[in-house]
Formats: C-alpha cells, structure tokens, sequence
C-alpha cells in the first residue's frame, strides 16, 4: 500500500474502514479455502459454505478462533511444516521460526508475494516514525532465523536507506561501528538498547553525542513503558519508537513521531480485542488478529496471548494502544492476592536512579509468596538505592519487596528478548 493510501486508510470512520477490511479478506480467504487444508477444515467446520458468506465484520466474529497450541500440534502431527499451506511447497522462498519462549518453535513459510506483504508492513514502521531514504540503519542483532531481523533489514533497503548489519559482532565492536559510520538509526530491542550503551560508557564511548537520532525496539513492551522509554532516550540522546510484531501474525504495530500510542496497521490486519474468559469483545483484554495479505501461510483470529487496552478518537484512523502491548495474558503474576504485570514493575524500577540491570525472582516460602528484586549499581550508596526501589514498587503497585544489590556484570545481558522475571512457583 503507498504512502498516500495509507493515509486515507487511517482517515475514514470504522464502518468504511472495517468495510474495505472485509472484502480484502474475502479475496484472501478465496485460496485459502480451495488449497489450505488446515483452514479448510476450521472454516467448514465452523459452518461456513463459501468465502462469500464473510459479508460483513460480524460475519467474521461468528469464525472459530485459531491457537497456537493448534499449529504447533499441526506441525508435530505433519512435520516440518504442518497442513497450513496454501500453495505446493515450491511456492515458498523463505522459512524463519517464532523465539520459542513459550513453547517449542513454529516454522513459518512465505511466498515471494507475502514476503513483499512483510516488507510493505514494515516499511509503514519506518514511514511513520520518519526514517527516510538519506538514513544509515544500524541492525545490532545476530541475523538468525528470527523473522524480526531479515524483515527489518530488507525493509530498510525497500525505503532506499543504507541498511548495515551488526551480526557476528561484540557489544563494543556494535558502539563504534555506530559512531565510526555515521548510524542515524539504530533497531534492537529496548534491553539491548540500554546495554548497549553501558558498553559503550565503559569503554569511553559516547553514544549519545553519536549522530544516532532514534532507536526503533521491539520484542519486549519496554519502549512503551515510560521510564524504560526515558533512559534510552537519555542513553542515546535521540527519539525512541516502538514497533510490534509477530512471526506468525506480521509486523501489525507502530508508532509515529508524536509518540500518542502504538498504533494497529489496520489497512493490512483486523485486529479484535476479547476478553480472555469469555471470548466476548472488550476494550482491555488478549489481541486477536487477522492478517490481510499472507495468503501462502495465513492466521485468521488468532489468540496472539498479548494483552493490550484499545482506543479510537472519534470513531476515525486506526486503532490504538494504550502502553502498546501491555504483557501477556499468561504473564501475570498473582502475588499475595495482587494482580501485576512485569511491565508494571519493570516502569517502577526504570524510575530509580542508580539501577542498572535487574532480575526479579517470585517464590513462595512457608506457604506466603515472595518477590526478590536483584539489581547492579554504580552508586556509593547501594543500601539506599535498594530502599528507594522497594519503597517505590510498594507505593506504586502495593507490594512488599526485597531488595538485594548483587555485582556490576554479574547479571545476565538480553541481545534479543530478555528474561529478566522468573516465577519459581510454576517450577
């Protein structure tokens, strides 16, 4: 989609936009229908007789929902690559695989077309947060078969800007090629961001004088948590934009320089939030999407497990998110009746001056449950930043914590996404 027409998509009231929304699926669906066995079998099973009964959006809220515990099963059941295939297997021309943090890892396939799909979508990322063709992007990840890496990079080449990768380099090999070759914009995580430039501040590099004008993250919520999105900022001297996005689903999210929310690229996906109980819509709950133009391997209603809070101004333009993605559904964390996020407490510690990098450990002793917050710090009174942490988590989230201050380097460091919370509890 251009750049014009974008625009024109996020102008129009929902009922043209949900309008033009169906008949793209529709035209997706037509394919699907005669050659994906996997979504063949869901649609008649759900009682649909043809694509064209799909008239309208209610009509698509009367289809099942897919799981990713179905795929995965599909893909055990008819390895590698499972039955969702729309086309023979010579079609495809590209193969990556999901993190595998929650599960063992899908293997996803694309055409030549639904890779351009890819990079159209990505290139919206770059678009709104105003990357253009004179940038110089520096990629400070290892190209593995992560679909996030290769979508971004192409997409970078796509707009017309220097594309530079960072693979098979150490964090500090990573800061001076970003200072040596004049990067304007950097892509890696929020946690490798930070990291990054603690690197570079230990061997005397100065990144936030680099020309290096803002940093795009994703894989984790930190870029749109506040006090996370502050210190990058502060880190690197420039803007911070975050994007999302899912092997599976597409790179659906991102955000424009005013920075107001992540937003749903809706011209290119149907995204429906329901509450996670019942199913039924709501405007806080798990993210449900729908792809519009990955015809080759598709999704259609799938439970991504992300929990996210919607809004719309004036009934117009795309969706949007507050605080992006707020965590996953299946991360909360109940802790001596409390309900919280790690995103929460993630915010709450990000605001302490003098923390470094941190863990947080949940265990339950003598039948009462326990939060440990390990952290490194610079500062020559670490007792008081150690209270300053719990005093903060207890005013803003109403829990008891302790706090133990452990050595610089002694924590573990995120190149992708981080595990910095570990609930024993589960174990």
């Amino acid at each position: 989609m251009i750049p014009d027409m974008d625009r024109l998509m996020e102008s129009l009231s929902v009922e043209a936009l949900r309008e033009i929304q169906v008949r793209k699926l529709q035209a997706c669906i037509q394919d699907i229908w005669e050659h994906n066995e996997f979504y063949r079998k869901k649609l008649r099973g759900s009682g649909l007789i043809s694509p064209k009964d799909i008239e309208s959006f209610e009509d698509l809220k009367a289809l099942p929902f897919t799981h990713k515990e179905e795929l995965s099963n599909d893909q055990l059941e008819t390895p590698p690559f499972g039955t969702n295939l729309t086309y023979p297997q010579e079609h495809y021309t590209r193969i990556h695989q999901t993190s595998g943090t929650t599960g063992r890892p899908l293997l996803w396939l694309d055409t030549h077309e639904s890779w351009e799909w890819w990079l159209r979508c990505w290139s919206k990322v770059y678009q709104a947060a105003g990357v253009t063709k004179n940038d110089r992007i520096f990629f400070a990840f290892s190209f593995g078969p992560f679909i996030g890496f290769w979508s971004a990079f192409e997409a970078a080449q796509r707009i017309g800007a220097l594309a530079v990768p960072g693979g098979g380099m150490t964090s500090y090999q990573r800061a001076q090629a970003i200072l040596n070759r004049g990067i304007t914009v950097l892509v890696c995580t929020p946690t490798y961001a930070l990291h990054l430039a603690e690197v570079a501040a230990q061997e005397g590099l100065d990144v936030a004088k680099s020309g290096v004008r803002m940093t795009i993250h994703a894989g984790e919520p930190g870029a749109s948590l506040p006090a996370t999105r502050a210190r990058i900022e502060s880190a690197w001297g420039s803007l911070c934009f975050d994007h999302a996005g899912a092997t599976e689903v597409g790179a659906w999210g991102f955000e424009y320089r005013s920075k107001s929310s992540l937003h749903v690229n809706e011209g290119e996906f149907i995204c429906e939030i329901i509450d996670p109980s019942t199913g039924e819509p709501a405007d806080e709950g798990e993210m449900v999407m729908t792809n519009l133009g990955r015809i080759g391997m598709p999704v259609i209603r799938y439970k991504t497990g992300d929990r996210v809070i919607g809004s719309r101004s004036g009934g117009r333009g795309f969706l949007k998110l507050e605080g992006g993605v707020v965590g996953r559904i299946d991360d909360a964390l109940v802790v001596r009746g409390v309900n919280v996020f790690p995103s929460a407490i993630e915010n709450v510690i990000r605001q302490c001056e003098g923390v470094g990098e941190f863990a947080v450990h949940v265990r339950r002793e003598k039948e009462m449950d326990d939060i440990e917050i390990q952290f490194e710090t610079k500062a020559e009174q670490p007792e008081g930043v150690a209270h300053a942490v719990a005093r903060e988590i207890q005013s803003g989230l109403g829990l008891r914590v302790r706090t133990n201050v452990v050595p610089m380097g002694s924590l573990p460091r995120f190149e992708t996404k981080s595990k910095r919370f570990t609930d024993h509890r589960k174990k």
